[in-house]
């Protein structure tokens, strides 16, 4: 059993476990770094897995007076980074994380050894998490209920329901006001013109039933930055780390392996080219 532990750093709880070269998950709008559960078994043998819990979401505090805007929230990653004494890290975000992962990517790109997209976009989400959708949803429903029924929604067929109702338990932890500021946020969010910028070898994964991140947006993603690969997870939805782990985790491991081997050879070349 992997031993984690747990810290809170500003007003981010983190769970770390393993050790090695940092790889850094952040969880999506109004979920929580337990959707990242199947990743610490597979990879802490290998790596410092170190998954970021969003202020605002699941048991990270929530005060008033900050910002819950992709900004800050790639603030707080920054602050995560200062903490370990973090140079660089892969960094993977899913869905809204994937958006605060760009954001982050694009302001530190020294920061980032390789970057991982899941059920992201380069701007906003499908209809159902529609800024004005949502907002009217979280009036008329309350916020639980209005998370709840996106998530409803989220997942592909093969999905038990058991996975389901575990994720509805922890998207009723975010409250409104939070919810609020960052899909609205979210929404302002816009990448578009900058993934060229992006630089660092990237990873871009879809699950072929997703209807919150349209496999379309993904293909954007994966079309406008240069070192870029797309990997489509047939039956799985929003949430494919979840609904097809295994094949998640094969392919998340093959792309860090692919990584570490140009890392590696970069590195080589580079002393080759000291030493000469």
């Amino acid at each position: 059993m992997t031993h984690i532990e747990t810290m809170i750093i500003g007003d981010t709880v983190v769970q770390m476990s393993g050790a090695g070269s940092p790889l850094v998950f952040v969880h999506g709008f109004t979920t929580t770094s337990e959707f990242w559960r199947e990743q610490v078994e597979a990879f802490s043998s290998r790596y410092r897995v170190i998954r970021i819990n969003l202020p605002g979401h699941g048991v990270s505090p929530r005060p008033d007076g900050r910002s819950y805007t992709i900004p800050a929230f790639a603030n707080d990653i920054l602050a995560v980074y200062h903490a370990f004494e973090i140079d660089e890290a892969i960094l993977v975000g899913l869905s809204m994380g994937g958006t605060v992962a760009q954001s982050f990517t694009l302001s530190h790109p020294e920061r980032v050894r390789a970057l991982v997209l899941v059920g992201a976009t380069p701007h906003g989400l499908g209809v159902d998490v529609n800024v004005d959708n949502v907002l009217k949803a979280i009036d008329e429903l309350g916020v639980v209920q209005a998370s709840q029924n996106v998530i409803e929604r989220s997942f592909g067929s093969m999905a038990s329901r058991a996975l389901v109702e575990f994720a509805k338990v922890q998207v009723a932890q975010t409250p409104a006001f939070v919810a609020r500021e960052a899909i609205v946020s979210l929404n302002a969010s816009d990448s578009r013109a900058r993934l060229h910028d992006i630089s660092a070898p990237t990873l871009v994964v879809v699950g072929s039933e997703d209807i919150i991140t349209p496999p379309g947006e993904s293909v954007i993603l994966a079309e406008g930055i240069p070192e870029s690969r797309l990997e489509v997870i047939a039956d799985a939805g929003h949430f494919p780390m979840l609904e097809q782990p295994q094949v998640f985790n094969h392919v998340l491991e093959s792309f860090l392996k692919d990584c570490d081997s140009r890392f590696s050879r970069s590195s080589g070349e580079s002393l080759s080219r000291q030493t000469v």
